[in-house]
């Protein structure tokens, strides 16, 4: 038994290694027939400190899209990195108005068919005649039909140096590509809130209402609007309304709402779509790097741990990560109950004890590995989600507390090791089994998820952007680090020899073990709370107290043989109940933002945070969740302490507050970077450069330490000088 349990060990990490050894691409590529792309210049030649336009051409195949810089309900934009000539500087993407394109219940934001991002670039002040320039960019995009597939092409131009003259036979692209570019807005709006709802009325005086039709606006933000909902246009003589359903009532009502808005115009001579912009379009950091043309592009923010990482470093990161992870008290209550249990058989022989640490560790790996194949894979179809991303969804976490519920109820005695409960909560993970060892395990590993340890963050960060044979390598390294002190434990005699022996004091302790396990289904519902409406909540309660008479009825039916059959029959609805609870809970609600303990905490947006760094305003990026806990003890000791609010105050920082609670698109997007695939996140922006990204676990010295690098009142500087 021994010898199978370590094969299947030695063969998860075997399969691993050899998937690595193959040397699997790291970086996807479209079949052909989906996404043709070429790079285009306007001019036949650039002239030094003549700006210029580039054009990325996309041209689709038909039933298929890409997407728009935001992409609705699912997908991700297109983007570009640029090895460009030292001295050159490329600018933001210039996005055509996009189209709705409905995906079974879905609505994605994006092109279909063709579409040519422009580019502009500024040249250096002096070129050398005899030197033309080379001009490089990588292209990564997701294109979509019913499935999505992530793609990216190499795409490369060399230009002259000469008189700047367009070229006539990129004229007609560039015209078409002008063309679809938004117009600056026509019509005044006006936004206001009614209930669920936002409305939106723009001062059109004397549109007729035959003349328009398909009128439809696309926020800038993500997260602004309900997107698969219909926009209810209405035009009467004060103008056009469009009735937007909101993303999450909850949220406080946006001042603003920057976006595009297109309809069709129909007249005695056809149809012809017009798009305005409205609002300041954000401008997102440029994917590029101006360098020398024969070095290697640089991302604009390195990972905060290190700057570049290797398979060989992500996986020590990972471990050591793992390794912190029992430290922290995600996992305490569930390895703490193993621990009692390695005490309750410290008398068995050694290689029975041994058995017990190799299927705890094959627990491990396979809930790391099933995790990190299910997020790759995930990841590959479009979804915007990183570590953790399990319990974004109300149903895992009402799963979760329900099952640690079951757990504290054996541990206090109402369900006994070895009874008729024996298959749920503490019966996987305390039963004498091998099974038992193995379940703890995966159960380790499901409550390690909301936590973040130092080295963890950018480790995981760099598994996700590379191919799956690496990304499961670094997992199950975390694996591996996470596994390792109870496998020391049961495969090291003097370690075995120092535990103390079994005795009346077992039962005690046992009973004192319940209360932590309380405590986390605790942390859990408040998560639940931060999640689900007041109804929602109640009925993940009620849950609970099923799941408590469950386990009673399952128990005491013992009097007798029709006894047992109706108290079997009563557990078994009342379980069955449960699962109708949990099945009701609602999925895609937002989460609203919680209240920070300072006055001054604005939600995040991206296109708020571009703002305030393009107005060299200083901002402190908190990107956080309500099942966090690192998170949590940061905000409590580091962050919300009168010293540092009051030093933020002094400088004029701008505190804003990602919640990634549930999904949210541009939170992963942010994070991903900076390297991370989850929270917690810090970044501080002193008002002008890169930010510095403060680490993971804080201190309140840390956070003072980096507010000096803000001058006092910098933000009222910088709103005076604009």
């Amino acid at each position: 038994m021994i010898r199978r349990l370590a094969i299947l060990i030695l063969a998860l990490a075997a399969s691993v290694s050899a998937a690595v050894a193959q040397g699997l691409p790291q970086g996807f590529r479209t079949p052909p027939d989906l996404v043709r792309s070429s790079l285009l210049a306007e001019p036949a030649a650039v002239a030094g400190a003549q700006p210029f336009t580039l054009a990325v051409r996309m041209q689709v195949k038909p039933g298929w899209h890409v997407y728009w810089r935001n992409p609705g309900d699912s997908g991700l934009p297109p983007e570009v990195t640029w090895t460009l000539p030292a001295g050159f500087n490329a600018g933001a993407i210039r996005w055509p108005a996009p189209e709705r394109i409905p995906i079974a219940t879905l609505m994605n934001y994006g092109y279909e068919g063709e579409v040519t991002l422009l580019v502009p670039v500024t040249p250096s002040p002096s070129l050398d005649p005899a030197d033309p320039v080379r001009i490089q960019a990588k292209l990564t995009y997701l294109v979509c039909e019913t499935e999505c597939v992530p793609g990216s092409a190499d795409l490369a131009l060399t230009v002259p140096v000469g008189e700047a003259k367009p070229d006539p036979d990129n004229a007609a692209l560039f015209a078409r590509a002008r063309a679809a570019l938004p117009a600056p807005a026509l019509w005044p709006l006006q936004l206001s809130s009614q209930g669920d709802t936002l409305r939106l009325d723009f001062a059109a005086t004397g549109l007729k209402a035959e003349a328009i039709r398909n009128a439809a606006y696309f926020p800038y933000s993500e997260t602004a609007i309900d997107n698969a909902a219909a926009q209810v246009m209405t035009v009467d003589e004060t103008g056009l309304h469009l009735t937007l359903a909101r993303s999450s009532p909850a949220d406080a009502v946006p001042g603003s709402l920057p976006g595009v808005l297109t309809l069709d115009e129909v007249s005695a001579g056809g149809s012809r779509r017009l798009a305005f912009a409205y609002g300041d379009e954000p401008a997102p950091p440029v994917s590029a790097s101006s360098a020398p043309a024969a070095s290697v592009p640089v991302p604009q923010a390195p990972a905060p741990d290190i700057d570049t990482l290797t398979l060989a470093t992500a996986a020590v990161f990972a471990f050591l990560g793992g390794l912190i992870l029992n430290l922290m008290p995600c996992v305490f209550p569930v390895l703490s109950i193993k621990v009692l249990g390695l005490v309750r058989h410290a008398g068995e022989s050694p290689s029975r004890l041994r058995l017990h640490g190799l299927a705890y560790t094959a627990g491990v790996l396979a809930s790391f590995l099933g995790l990190a194949a299910l997020l790759i894979a995930l990841k590959g179809g479009g979804s915007a989600i990183g570590w953790g991303f399990q319990l974004q969804s109300p149903l895992v976490v009402a799963g979760l507390a329900y099952l640690l519920f079951a757990m504290g109820l054996s541990l206090s005695g109402v369900v006994h090791v070895g009874g008729r409960l024996a298959g749920i909560g503490d019966g996987l993970a305390r039963r004498a089994g091998l099974s038992g060892s193995f379940f703890t395990g995966v159960l380790a590993t499901l409550v390690a998820t909301p936590c973040t340890a130092p080295f963890m963050g950018s480790a995981v960060g760099f598994a996700l952007t590379q191919n799956a044979a690496v990304a499961l390598a670094v997992f199950a390294s975390l694996g591996l680090g996470l596994a390792l002190p109870f496998l020391v434990l049961t495969l090291w005699p003097p370690a075995l020899r120092a535990l103390p022996r079994p005795g009346a004091w077992m039962e005690t302790l046992k009973q004192v073990l319940a209360f932590p396990v309380y405590a986390t289904v605790a942390w859990l519902v408040w998560v639940l709370a931060q999640q689900v409406d007041p109804r929602g909540l109640l009925a993940a309660l009620i849950g609970l107290v099923l799941v408590g008479f469950a386990a009673w009825a399952w128990e005491h039916g013992h009097a007798g043989p029709r006894t047992s059959r109706i108290a079997q029959a009563a557990a078994i609805l009342a379980l069955a109940a449960v699962g109708a609870i949990a099945a009701t809970l609602p999925r895609d609600r937002a989460a609203p933002i919680a209240q920070a303990a300072a006055d001054c905490v604005e939600p995040f947006t991206q296109a708020r945070l571009d703002a305030l760094v393009e107005a060299r305003r200083p901002v402190f990026v908190d990107m956080t969740a309500a099942w966090c806990i690192t998170c949590a003890v940061n905000e409590a000791t580091s962050l919300y302490t009168r010293a540092v609010r009051a030093a933020m105050a002094e400088r004029d920082v701008t505190y804003m507050k990602g919640d990634w609670t549930n999904q949210n698109p541009e939170i992963t997007r942010l994070l991903e970077k900076y390297g991370r695939s989850g929270v917690p996140l810090y970044l501080l922006y002193s008002g002008s450069g890169a930010p510095q990204v403060l680490p993971q676990i804080l201190t309140e010295g840390t956070v003072l330490a980096a507010l000096e690098a803000v001058p006092a009142g910098a933000g009222r500087s910088a709103a005076l000088a604009r």
